[in-house]
């Protein structure tokens, strides 16, 4: 089965621990979100996006082992989980163009 995604700019990836499953995630540019973004710097992607009004996202604090996310919001303000993370895989987001030229040209030199 190939690799589905549906998320929007992905930096990671991390494998919650008790349950096995994988999420990506994303920095948090939501102009609705209305928090702190220092606090809540991530998305991270859950799926269901347009299901009973769902997002597909949730806010959060992805770090090396654990993960707050932001499940909910309650009259006292946002309702918090902490996920324990098996592995966190950052995306290599730079483009290195040197060494892009480098691989592209192997071999030629060469000759």
């Amino acid at each position: 089965m190939a690799y589905y995604t549906y998320t929007k700019d992905p930096i990671g990836c991390f494998v919650e621990k008790d349950t096995g499953n994988y999420f990506e995630y994303s920095v948090n540019t939501c102009p609705e979100f209305d928090g702190n973004r220092e606090y809540y710097p991530h998305i991270v992607w859950v799926g269901g996006e347009g299901v009973c009004g769902m997002r597909g996202y949730r806010y959060a604090n992805v770090k090396k082992t654990v993960a707050y996310i932001i499940t909910d919001e309650d009259e006292n303000g946002p309702v918090l989980e902490r996920w324990f993370l098996k592995k966190n895989t950052a995306y290599q987001m730079e483009f290195n163009k040197e060494l892009f030229e480098r691989h592209m040209n192997w071999g030629k030199e060469c000759h």
